[in-house]
């Protein structure tokens, strides 16, 4: 009965797919069109194809091809290359300007605030002498 078989892994397929589809607001954010015009402009005033842009940021044409088209998913890594190799800020979906998180001023690198610790070199073991 079944031996060997991934049956069990998968007989409740038919409930969740009918439960994706009563949710319809499960989409994806699309490149906004300032992006894609913004990326389009770029790359042509720079005289690079598409094929052209996408090698020298190691992505595939098709990607830079969805992003122009506004059908990508917005990847922060793919758009700061892009940035990087047309030497235009981008503008980025989703991100507020005032709401960049700054580091915090404070003498403690790396460590949360409170009392410091008794021989407060470094982790590790003592150096030798």
């Amino acid at each position: 009965f079944g031996a060997g078989g991934n049956r069990s892994a998968h007989s409740g397929a038919g409930v969740n797919a009918k439960k994706l589809e009563e949710t319809d607001e499960l989409k994806h954010s699309k490149v906004d069109k300032s992006l894609s015009k913004a990326i389009m402009q770029a790359r042509t005033a720079k005289k690079l194809t598409q094929k052209d842009l996408a090698t020298a940021i190691n992505e595939k044409p098709q990607v830079i091809a969805e992003y122009e088209s506004g059908k990508a998913i917005p990847n922060p890594q793919i758009i700061s290359k892009m940035e990087r190799k047309l030497g235009v800020k981008l503008p980025r979906p989703g991100k507020k300007p005032a709401a960049s998180k700054k580091a915090s001023a404070g003498g403690t690198a790396g460590r949360a605030g409170g009392p410091p610790r008794a021989g407060a070199r470094g982790s590790g073991p003592p150096k030798r002498k």
